[in-house]
């Protein structure tokens, strides 16, 4: 091509010419999207990013306090041991992995998903030792489970499982937040203040009853209906409500009283 055909075809000139072919091709033409293709070997559907294994995670949020290898440090207790149910408890329930040290960590919202809780628990239990395993849970029997609950569980939960404090400025938590597996974790492994309760001293069906109970606690909260106020307890409630009765009498009363005069 020559130089002055080089200068006659302007790039200005051919958006011009297209435009005219274009509108030549009828509307279709110009409705046609112009959505750049795909790079070569790329996906219709997003790929999820991969779980991190439990060995990753380990390093990133445990290692710092109970060492590379689990065996504890000045900021954290040995892991060696403690068993698979100890380490899902403490994960799933939110209290690991904390910012600072604290003697009884609150419950929170998990910061690991389930899958990488899981390979959390893998991981640590590569360590050796042995422990608890996670509990399989199963529907037990609710009235030996109010029981077990009135005996073992009460004293430091409460009666109606509201939680309770301890000595030292700690607390024995409200368990309505806690599901069947961690129920039955927590009274196997004991976690803080609490005391274990091995196979020796409560049965698997024993605790299967315990964590029901515990679910219907969850589910009903005991309250028979009307204004829990506050979950006071029963003495508190009843003084309220002999009050408002009392109440009630007196403005019949006088109610009555009026009538009577008219």
């Amino acid at each position: 091509m020559s130089e002055r055909s080089e200068r006659r075809w302007h790039p200005r000139r051919a958006c011009v010419f297209g435009a005219v072919l274009a509108l030549a091709a009828g509307p279709a033409a110009l409705a046609a999207p112009t959505t750049p293709s795909p790079p070569a070997g790329a996906g219709t559907a997003a790929t999820a990013a991969p779980t991190p294994g439990g060995e990753q995670l380990y390093r990133q949020s445990c290692a710092s306090c109970h060492g590379e290898q689990g065996r504890g440090s000045q900021r954290g207790p040995s892991l060696i041991g403690v068993g698979p149910a100890s380490v899902d408890f403490q994960l799933s329930t939110g209290r690991m992995p904390i910012a600072d040290e604290k003697p009884q960590p609150r419950r929170a919202e998990p910061v690991f998903s389930a899958d990488e809780i899981a390979a959390l628990v893998d991981h640590v239990a590569s360590f050796g030792g042995g422990g608890p395993q996670i509990p399989q849970v199963a529907p037990g029997n609710l009235q030996a489970g109010r029981e077990l609950f009135a005996a073992n569980c009460a004293p430091c939960h409460g009666a109606t499982g509201a939680g309770a404090p301890l000595t030292d400025g700690r607390t024995a938590p409200a368990l309505y937040d806690a599901t069947p597996v961690q129920v039955a974790e927590a009274v196997r492994v004991g976690p803080g203040l609490m005391p274990v309760f091995p196979s020796q001293v409560l049965t698997d069906q024993q605790v299967d009853d315990l964590a029901t109970y515990v679910r219907r606690l969850r589910d009903e909260r005991l309250d028979r209906g009307g204004n829990p106020l506050g979950r006071l307890g029963p003495l508190p409630e009843g003084v309220v409500a002999w009050i408002v009765t009392l109440g009630l009498l007196v403005t019949a009363a006088r109610w009555l009283g009026r009538r009577a005069g008219q």
